[in-house]
């Protein structure tokens, strides 16, 4: 045994080592050298292992700094203990022992407000939004200037989509401290996902003003200038993020990932900003492989590329239309719009409302009532410079083209126009329901619907494939209420031990008998925290095809007894071409054709043609419902891809769609293709404040 005075001064230098700085690992090293040496000689004295886990963690040896915390829970709990422990498990995305850790060191010391909020955050990353919030509220008690405790707060709001409630927290903790870089960064971030472009650019300014090489605010800033028509402006700050190369070996941001993409397009978009709509494709003319790479969001490698050619001076920016200033039928039409994209809304946590998406998906389903009422009666319509009758995919492209322009960040891109071989490998719309700890808040009212169609195909494969174990299978079943549950039952095959995955079918309409592949639900892991459950598309091309065959089938038939309809109004009619209608989407829907946005525009679709047969959807999408049995849709596409069948899928949309006949005065409308014929004319619309349509009775509702 040396004398303790020894191991104190011997301590002593450890600690005067840690403290002259962890940056030099010289010091960091001597440091952790003396107090392993203290540890040695006296082992049990919980603050050298704390101290050594202090030097341990910044040097990312978080599992050595663990195990030294746990000895020294184990030698003397205390609050600091669990809470320095739980934060470690935080940082190792372990957010369930994370919880625990911030339970026991609140319940040794409840007046802390940090542990609080951490034991919130642990919730938020498990998509838990309400307990995060009253665990941040309960923070907020304990210190009431708790900016960081404001901004959390402000943040689980949005991903609730309570906008109101969000903005009131941001502005909480800005009033706290108004150059607070994270919390003008996330406020920003939130008010353009809600369609208030000017507002979010205040943000994104003052942001760049405190910290200039704030890469999100100053990709963001591009983004909503270029997105509101100001592409000088905007490629400029674009071009500062590109400038911002990251050092060699560091792992590039995604906003430098996706700027030069942005940037290419925003250079397409300004040179077409005066171009007739209808003598130009987006599709055809950005080059296959850039459209490859942007949608799977791939660094921008592209051989042989040709830039876009720079801005030309005179085509001028988007200026801002004042409502006033549009003709009164023009503001009705505005208004309608409005009125109509709200009601495509998801009543659903997770889902921000966005008025900008809103307007332009109110404007494209008027605009499809129009084209398809237009077909019936036997007009052609101009479109991809050529004028002829329209097909299904033009009826889509309307939509298509108002989503595009809404928000310029996402690719919203036909998968079938890729370049062929992208397509030969087949290309994947991946959903992750579960990913480890982290819950998909948006699905989690499909998760019982999902699992119950797993139970029924593991039924039917240990039935084909191991009869004789079938019966304790079924037993085993009876016993599964949640995702993790289905894990003891992967083991009782070796060919699932480690995951399995199941496909849904789609049956086809027009070969009775035949199926097509639907989607996939994959389920991995061994144990609750490290399942990945998810949901993916895969586009090929021959499943392309089939699909195509029989959406061309439902577009004949509904082109032809839309005909018919046109000149007799008898109602077995009308109910025929809203079944052709639902089950066209249908297909549509599980096909998942485009690289984004597939679900608003299928809807902006469904909308705008039950409005060309005389019918209006007055039901708003459902909140979801607690009770399973009660089919109802809360998320148009998952509800498509989950119904055994188009017959099926046409029946739940019409329980909630309360059809009811359409008004007369749609029909004095002016056309949505000839008042918006260009991007310019688009964006002004999309931009101008129409704050007066609610003060206006709209006559339509």
């Amino acid at each position: 045994q040396e004398e303790p005075e020894l191991v104190s001064a011997i301590y002593g230098r450890g600690i005067a080592y840690g403290k002259k700085g962890l940056h030099d690992m010289k010091n960091a090293e001597l440091a952790l050298f003396e107090l392993s040496r203290v540890i040695s000689l006296e082992p049990d004295h919980p603050e050298v292992f704390e101290q050594r886990a202090e030097i341990l963690s910044p040097l990312g040896r978080i599992s050595e700094a663990l195990s030294d915390l746990t000895k020294a829970i184990q030698l003397q709990p205390s609050a600091r203990l669990y809470r320095h422990r739980g934060t470690l498990y935080f940082i190792s995305e372990d957010y369930a022992t994370a919880h625990e850790d911030f339970q026991h060191s609140l319940e040794l010391n409840k007046n802390q407000p940090i542990a609080m909020l951490y034991k919130g955050l642990t919730f938020f990353h498990r998509g838990l939004l309400k307990e995060a919030i009253e665990s941040f509220k309960e923070a907020l008690k304990q210190k009431a200037d708790f900016i960081d405790a404001y901004k959390s707060l402000g943040q689980a709001y949005r991903e609730l989509g309570n906008f109101d409630a969000a903005t009131e927290s941001f502005q909480k903790a800005l009033l706290l401290n108004q150059n607070h870089v994270q919390t003008l960064q996330l406020k920003g971030m939130m008010l353009y996902h809600h369609g208030s472009l000017d507002e979010a650019l205040k943000n994104f300014k003052r942001c760049l003003q405190l910290e200039p090489y704030n890469e999100v605010c100053q990709y963001m800033k591009g983004l909503s200038h270029v997105a509101m028509g100001q592409f000088y402006e905007g490629i400029k700050a674009q071009t500062k993020v590109m400038l911002n190369d990251p050092l060699p070996g560091q792992k590039a941001s995604p906003e430098y990932l996706k700027v030069k993409y942005l940037r290419e397009y925003s250079r397409y978009l300004h040179a077409h900003l005066d171009t007739p709509l209808t003598e130009y494709n987006v599709d055809t003319d950005l080059p296959g492989n850039f459209k490859d790479h942007w949608a799977k969001n791939l660094p921008f490698l592209i051989e042989n590329y040709e830039e876009q050619p720079g801005l030309q001076p005179h085509i001028k920016d988007v200026l801002f239309q004042n409502f006033e200033s549009y003709r009164p039928d023009v503001q009705e039409l505005i208004c309608v719009a409005d009125h109509l994209g709200s009601m495509m809304q998801y009543e659903t946590p997770g889902f921000l409302p966005n008025k900008r998406i809103h307007r332009a998906m109110g404007l494209a389903t008027l605009e499809v009532m129009q084209a398809v009422q237009r077909t019936w009666a036997n007009s052609k319509v101009r479109m991809n410079g050529k004028t002829r009758l329209m097909q299904w995919r033009d009826m889509f492209d309307i939509a298509v083209k108002w989503r595009r322009i809404a928000d310029p960040d996402q690719p919203v891109l036909w998968l079938d126009q890729m370049p062929a071989r992208s397509l030969s490998r087949g290309f994947n719309n991946h959903i992750n329901l579960i990913r480890g700890q982290v819950i998909n808040m948006r699905y989690l009212e499909y998760f019982e619907k999902i699992l119950h169609f797993i139970k029924d195909r593991i039924l039917v494969y240990h039935g084909a494939n191991n009869p004789k174990g079938l019966l304790e299978v079924r037993e085993a079943l009876e016993k599964v209420h949640k995702v993790e549950d289905l894990l003891p039952i992967m083991k009782f095959n070796s060919k699932t031990r480690d995951g399995f995955t199941v496909n849904t079918k789609v049956p086809s309409l027009k070969d009775q008998g035949k199926e097509y592949d639907g989607f996939t639900i994959t389920i991995t892991g061994d144990k609750v925290g490290n399942i990945l459950f998810s949901v993916e598309t895969q586009t090929t091309e021959e499943r392309t095809q089939l699909y195509h065959a029989e959406i061309d089938a439902l577009y004949k038939d509904l082109t032809a007894k839309g005909k018919i309809l046109i000149l007799s109004a008898e109602l077995g009619e009308v109910d025929a071409v809203c079944n052709l209608i639902l089950s066209l989407v249908y297909y549509f829907y599980n096909l998942m054709p485009l690289s984004r946005g597939s679900s608003v525009i299928a809807y902006s679709v469904i909308m705008g043609a039950l409005m060309a047969s005389g019918k209006e959807v007055s039901g708003k999408i459902p909140k979801g419902k607690a009770s399973i049995r009660i089919h109802r849709l809360s998320l148009v596409d998952f509800e498509a891809m989950t119904a055994p069948g188009s017959e099926a899928f046409s029946k739940i949309a019409r329980s909630w769609m309360n059809l009811k006949s359409l008004s007369p005065s749609y029909k004095s409308l002016p056309s949505v293709s000839e008042t918006f014929p260009t991007l310019r004319t688009m964006i002004e619309v999309l931009n101008t404040d129409s704050s007066h349509c609610l003060k206006k009775t709209i006559v339509i509702v």
